[in-house]
């Protein structure tokens, strides 16, 4: 196995309200495994799925809802190495690269974070720079690396 196939392909989802652009929190869950982590929604990129693909069902599967238009994609796979503790579950992989998204909620859109298999116990959104005091710590480089891009582009 290549270092490059140790990455988990992901897809993660910044999601704005639907009253974006004139509100530019941004929706951050707390996850119902980790004590007090915050963090973007993603999952895993199943063989032969589409990152698209990937990315609404994922939506649907952590959030209740896929009713959401993308606005954009970060240019890039980012990647991040797991902790020692969350690596032991998660062999052969040693992290995570992702494909990141900024997507908006659609007016009817409903969030449920009590799905088939929860992964989160509550949610909030929060200002756009409170984002990296929230989630963990061995994510914030690559949050802080796509929330940039996202402000450079005048899109948050």
């Amino acid at each position: 196995m290549s270092k490059k196939d140790l990455y988990r392909p992901n897809v993660a989802m910044i999601i704005v309200p639907n009253n974006y652009p004139d509100s530019r929190e941004i929706f951050l869950a707390q996850r119902n495994d980790l004590l007090d982590v915050w963090q973007f929604p993603q999952g895993g990129i199943d063989e032969g799925e589409e990152v698209l693909e990937a990315l609404f069902r994922e939506l649907k599967e952590e959030i209740g809802t896929d009713d959401v238009e993308v606005i954009a994609e970060f240019p890039e796979w980012i990647s991040y190495d797991f902790p020692p503790k969350i690596a032991q579950s998660m062999k052969p992989f040693i992290g995570q690269k992702q494909r990141y998204f900024l997507v908006k909620l659609n007016e009817c859109a409903t969030i449920n974070i009590e799905t088939q298999h929860p992964e989160f116990c509550d949610y909030k959104f929060v200002d756009v720079d409170d984002v990296l005091h929230l989630s963990a710590s061995f994510k914030k480089n690559v949050y802080e690396s796509v929330i940039s891009y996202f402000k450079k582009e005048g899109l948050l």
